[in-house]
This record gives structure tokens, C-alpha cells and sequence, in this order.
């Protein structure tokens, strides 16, 4: 209720302010993360840095009351790249590829120390294929949502405002996951996945309510936006609670979901309420005028 209230609350009121101007920040964001993932992509062959699960190497989950440091030095031999850590005491490890006998050099320091240690390892082969599997997987479901996003307004400025939304959200998270570090794995390309879906149910709303409902042009928006902005907030305080839970549980693959859902969302409210909603007023004022007027010139 309290959400409700403050929600309603706020005017969002976006007559006075021109279609340039609502657009004109999302798309210097947008332009400055396609540098970013130009450069990653020329220094990885990824829009985002690839972790193990796509390049290959190893993973081990102990449980030790070292800290990261000490886990550092002991392993100081082997390729670590990161000690993320868990409760109770546990932590899990990342390694580079390893092979022939140095993997067997390595697999029994690790058991020499830590007898319940867990050791999996991912070949650089099958790290490729599942890489090639997650980017197909991205393509489709962004092409399969832009489809029908056509197919359901006919209509070929909304729906593209609504696809270009889209894709400044996930060309945003993707940037902003190499600026806090996130790598590419199974757990943040499922979250991609979902993002694709939260990121155009309040892109749908505004363009329904503003193309096939009646009244005032600022009303509609207006109206859109008060339920469109609860449907969102909602969504962000169950990534929020999913966020918390998996933090203090050390739950890594959940925690990095919740994140990127997280960041997602906030750019999703940024990028539907000022360059969708700056599209789609420019399209029923001056844009459509416009095509009226060259119909009846001609």
C-alpha cells in the first residue's frame, strides 16, 4: 500500500519537455557501453569478459577457516582468478585451464589440504560450445521478441521504439557488468534471458495505452506510467529479496542473477520512460502530423 501511495503520488509529467530532450541521455549511455563492449569484445571476442564456464578451467568449493589471502598464497602456483566466499567457512575457487601433469600436480594440493573439497573442471572445447550455445540462445529470444512485438502493433515506429528500448537495456547491463566486474557465465546469460522479458512488459503497456486508448495524449502517458512504474517496482523488490537472501546465504550463482536483474530493471525505467515515451510522443504529435500532411500535399 505504502508503495501504491507514493507511486500515485508522484506526477510524472512529461508535457513541457521535447522528444530530444527525453532521449537525448539514454542515448549518449547507450552509445558510450556500445564503446565499452566494442573494446571488451576486441580484447575477448565477447561483449562481456567470458568466466570459466565459457572459456574453460576450474572450479573448487571448500569449506576453511583460511582467509582469502591465505587461500591466495597456498595456491600462489596455479592460475587463481578469483576466491568468492560463502557462510560457514566456505569458499569457492576459480582457476584458468590447467593440463596434463600440472592438473594432477594441483588436484592433489588441493586434497592434501582440503579432504572435502569438490573440484570441477570445464574443457576449453566445451566452454566454446556452451558459449556459442548462450549467444545463440540471446539472439533468438531478442529476434523472437522483436517479431512479435511487430506482429502485435503493425505499426513500424512504436514497435521499434519498444525493440530499441529493449535493446539499450541489455546493451547497458551488459556494459555495466564489465565496469563492476560480472563475467559472462550460465547464471548472468539466464539473467539476460529474463531481462529480455522485464524489459518489455512496461514498453508494451506505455505503447498499448497510448495507441489504442482514448483521451489526451499526457494522460495516457501519465496513466501508463503510474501502473507500469508498480509493475517494475515490484519486480525490483523481489530481485531485491532474492538479492538479500542469496548474499547472506553465499548462494554465488543466485546472488549474480539477482544482480543483474537488479541493474537491468533500473535501466528499463530509464530507458521506457524517457526514450520510449520521448519516441512515442514524437510519433503522435510531430511524426504522424507529419506523415498526415504529406498525404495530403501529395
Amino acid at each position: 500500500m505504502a508503495q501504491t501511495f507514493l507511486i500515485m503520488s508522484f506526477r510524472y509529467d512529461i508535457s513541457s519537455i521535447s522528444p530530444k530532450k527525453l532521449c537525448i541521455i539514454p542515448m549518449v549511455i547507450l552509445v558510450l557501453s556500445l564503446i565499452l563492449l566494442g573494446v571488451t569484445w576486441a580484447q575477448t571476442g565477447l561483449p562481456v569478459k567470458p568466466g570459466i564456464d565459457f572459456v574453460g578451467g576450474i572450479s573448487v568449493s571448500i569449506v576453511t577457516t583460511d582467509t582469502p589471502d591465505e587461500v591466495t598464497a597456498y595456491f600462489s602456483g596455479y592460475p587463481l582468478l578469483a576466491v568468492e566466499e560463502g557462510v560457514n567457512g566456505g569458499k569457492y575457487l576459480k582457476f584458468g585451464p590447467m593440463e596434463g601433469s600440472t592438473l594432477m600436480e594441483f588436484t592433489k594440493k588441493v586434497e592434501d589440504k582440503y579432504l572435502d573439497a569438490k573440484i570441477d573442471q570445464i574443457g576449453s572445447s566445451f566452454g566454446k560450445t556452451l558459449q556459442d550455445q548462450a549467444v545463440f540462445a540471446l539472439l533468438i529470444s531478442f529476434i523472437g521478441m522483436a517479431i512479435v512485438v511487430f506482429l502485435i502493433f503493425r505499426t513500424f515506429v512504436p514497435s521499434a521504439a519498444i525493440v530499441l528500448s529493449a535493446f539499450a537495456d541489455m546493451v547497458m547491463t551488459a556494459a555495466a557488468m564489465n565496469i563492476l566486474g560480472f563475467e559472462l557465465s550460465l547464471g548472468t546469460t539466464a539473467a539476460l534471458l529474463m531481462l529480455i522479458g522485464y524489459s518489455v512488459d512496461s514498453d508494451i503497456l506505455l505503447t498499448s495505452r497510448v495507441l489504442k486508448r482514448k483521451g489526451k495524449l499526457d494522460e495516457k502517458i501519465q496513466g501508463a506510467f503510474t501502473t507500469g512504474i508498480i509493475m517494475t517496482t515490484t519486480a525490483l523488490a523481489a530481485a531485491f529479496a532474492m538479492w538479500v537472501v542469496s548474499a547472506v546465504g553465499g548462494i554465488q550463482i543466485i546472488w549474480e542473477i539477482s544482480s543483474i536483474i537488479l541493474i537491468g530493471l533500473f535501466f528499463d525505467i530509464m530507458n521506457t520512460w524517457l526514450t520510449n515515451a520521448g519516441i512515442i510522443k514524437w510519433y503522435m504529435t510531430d511524426g504522424k502530423g507529419k506523415l498526415s500532411t504529406n498525404k495530403r500535399g501529395a
